[in-house]
């Protein structure tokens, strides 16, 4: 009972570090990087897919983002979808590939991404500490129904907490580096 909590307790916090990955690789740093498309999808056929399901996108140069669609009738619609998106890149197609330049950061740019970071950081750790809280839950449910003892709860819950601060520092970790290259000239 208690390594399952634990090892639950874990996994879902390692999904919260996945998520924060994920979100962090979608705000722009000023390099070129093509997971700064994920959160594009384009209309495909009737059903909306994300722009990497229906082309190829690729970096060649630091500030070079280039899209190829494996159907060249996609053109047209990546480079409405990525005018429409909030990002602030202006594609260039040329009939074969769409080119993406990526525009240099503006030091007031750069500010608001941090700040976006962070707040991407404070709403992971709160999903790290609903999940201790969760985790503690049951424990606590599980010394009540006399499942396991005090001594094993106050153990039980010590070991929670201190995977809680591996995963909060983790966080923390990651929203140093992503600061340092949103900062980066």
């Amino acid at each position: 009972m208690i390594d399952e909590t634990i090892k639950e307790t874990r996994r879902r916090m390692e999904t919260t570090i996945e998520n924060v990955r994920n979100e962090f690789g979608k705000l722009r740093t000023g390099k070129a990087s093509p997971a700064l498309l994920d959160g594009i999808v384009v209309d495909y056929y009737g059903s909306k897919m994300p722009i990497r399901q229906v082309a190829n996108v690729s970096a060649p140069e630091p500030r070079l983002l280039v899209i190829q669609p494996w159907e060249k009738p996609m053109l047209t619609e990546i480079e409405k979808a990525i005018l429409k998106s909030d990002l602030g890149l202006n594609p260039s197609n040329d009939n074969i590939v769409i080119r993406i330049p990526i525009p240099q950061l503006t030091q007031e740019r750069r500010e608001d991404l941090v700040k976006v970071a962070k707040k991407i950081a404070e709403e992971n750790k709160v999903a790290i500490r609903n999940v201790r809280r969760d985790a503690n839950d049951k424990l606590k449910k599980a010394e009540k129904d006399h499942d396991i003892s005090e001594d094993e709860l106050h153990r039980s819950m010590d070991t929670i907490q201190e995977i809680t601060d591996q995963y909060t520092n983790k966080v923390e970790e990651l929203l140093i580096k992503k600061e340092e290259d949103i900062m980066e000239i």
